[in-house]
């Protein structure tokens, strides 16, 4: 154990004590339609994507890919949820912008800052055109629970799939000769429509309970992550009272 690690420790569970006072705070918050909500759907895709994409393509990859989707896809899905119109076309360029600069950072630790950059602005693009054709989140938004995927969300995934795929094949031809270009371009075009294949089944089910979830369960919910935030946080204290020795 390091200085680090104890850092990494302690600001995590600061974060589980400001997120739990989130949860606690409901009512003043707006109730159902307040930010709480939002916060609940992001810190839920947010995990589920980064969960997806780190086991596929790395810890930091993971990270910031997961971030990026969850937060956005969260907010276009809220914005679903209220029956408003979805976002403009600029915005929605915002959004593909951010999940672009998130997907090339994670490659980038893997490959390279061109090949990352390169990836970033061809997925950016690629978005965009999938945006005004349509394709979006919230296009046939359902809360539902069950998990559900239509035909068009199905055939959006495998054209997901293929788009990353070709994208990296092309980054790797352009700016970075990769010995087993092939084998990485498939890894990550499998790995993004897996995991996009999986988070738009499930999203049904997270937005009914994002919307329905009890407001004494949300407190409950409030209270163990600030237990589990002062837990993390006591460590500090723990390690110098027990005189352990840190790298």
């Amino acid at each position: 154990m390091n200085h680090h690690t104890i850092a990494i420790v302690s600001i995590v569970g600061t974060c589980l004590d400001v997120l739990g006072s989130l949860y606690l705070a409901y009512d003043l918050l707006g109730g159902q339609h307040g930010p709480l909500r939002l916060l609940t759907r992001a810190v839920t895709y947010s995990i589920l994507f980064g969960i997806g994409y780190g086991l596929g393509l790395g810890l930091f990859f993971g990270i910031a890919s997961g971030l990026a989707t969850g937060i956005t896809l969260s907010i276009e899905l809220n914005r679903a949820a209220r029956g408003l119109p979805h976002y403009t076309l600029p915005w929605e360029t915002v959004f593909s912008a951010l999940r672009g600069f998130a997907f090339g950072a994670g490659l980038y630790k893997i490959l390279g800052l061109e090949f990352g950059v390169a990836f970033a602005i061809l997925i950016t693009v690629g978005q965009v055109f999938a945006y005004s054709r349509g394709m979006r989140p919230g296009a046939e938004y359902i809360a539902a629970r069950h998990p559900r995927i239509t035909r068009r969300q199905f055939w959006g995934t495998v054209n997901r799939t293929f788009g990353y795929l070709v994208t990296a094949l092309i980054c790797s031809a352009l700016v970075h000769h990769l010995e087993h270009a092939l084998t990485f371009a498939i890894r990550v075009g499998l790995v993004t429509g897996l995991v996009t294949g999986v988070g738009v089944a499930a999203y049904p089910f997270i937005e009914y309970y994002a919307d329905k979830l009890p407001e004494r369960r949300l407190g409950v919910i409030g209270v163990g992550l600030m237990l589990c935030g002062f837990a993390l946080q006591s460590i500090q204290y723990w390690v110098a009272l027990f005189d352990v020795h840190l790298s």
